[in-house]
């Protein structure tokens, strides 16, 4: 059975074994803030399973996958029996939380994420794991690269930006290794990269988390601008915009620096 790869779902299918190997070897079992480590691993976008196999592979996880296609759904059951019961045939930027790997009632069990990424909604699958960040302790995801680096940046980097501040907020980022085209089926018209992230400690930011997100997004909107510019908008006075931070361009402050802007905004 041959599995088409379908432009629509940005569908590229890593071909290469040894790099599919490599990624499996990046998930670590590390747990998150309350210590539990997890036994559960969720693999968005299986396709016909290469990087899966690894996954099988390690018996310290209880493997899961999740694909939107059809094809690649009737594939793996055909070719990869050891998945049976265990492939969760939807969309995971919109799947239920209690559809997800999961024996607790309350769906808190966690579970890792990993996966070759669509490109068309790679970003999207991360802004869904921060939301489920006190479920997923540990992420390694192929990306395009700029993506990737973007995730990865730190401060001062002209690829820092809203991504990189909200998820390091929350994860330890590690830019991992860049995958050439040519081990792709169609080879895409761009270089990958690999990431992991890691759950840090934090369980409490330090300041209201919608408005710390409003902050970093309103800040790097204009990123040529001070942030006293940016966030005029959102300042609920003239002295919410007296920090000396103010002075300073998003791209200029950290996670850390971000957080204590928050506060000083909204706690005057």
């Amino acid at each position: 059975m041959y599995v088409k790869p379908k432009k629509e779902l940005g569908q590229h299918f890593l071909k290469d074994l040894s790099i599919a190997q490599r990624i499996a070897e990046l998930l670590t079992v590390h747990a998150g803030p309350d210590g539990v480590p997890y036994t559960k691993v969720l693999e968005i976008g299986p396709g016909t399973g290469v990087l899966t196999q690894f996954l099988l592979q390690n018996k310290q996880f209880e493997t899961y996958v999740i694909e939107i296609d059809r094809e690649s759904v009737e594939y793996l059951k055909q070719y990869v029996p050891a998945l049976e019961g265990r492939i969760l045939a939807s969309d995971f930027l919109n799947i239920r939380p209690d559809l997800l790997p999961t024996k607790q009632p309350d769906n808190t069990e966690p579970f890792a994420v990993i996966g070759n990424f669509p490109y068309n909604i790679s970003t999207q699958i991360l802004f869904k794991v921060l939301d489920m960040r006190d479920r997923v302790p540990e992420v390694v995801g192929m990306f395009q690269r700029e993506v990737a680096q973007r995730v990865a940046s730190g401060p001062g980097n002209k690829d820092y930006g809203i991504l990189s501040v909200l998820l390091q907020a929350w994860y330890d980022i590690k830019y991992e290794f860049t995958v050439d085209p040519s081990v792709f089926n169609p080879p895409p018209k761009v270089f990958s990269g690999v990431i992991s992230l890691k759950r840090n400690a934090t369980t409490d930011l330090g300041c209201d988390v919608k408005k710390f997100t409003q902050v970093v997004k309103h800040g790097f909107s204009q990123r040529r601008k001070t942030l006293r510019n940016a966030l005029k908008p959102l300042a609920p006075s003239e002295a919410a915009l007296a920090s000396p931070f103010m002075d300073k361009r998003a791209e200029q402050l950290s996670v850390a620096e971000f957080v204590t802007l928050t506060r000083l905004m909204y706690e005057v």
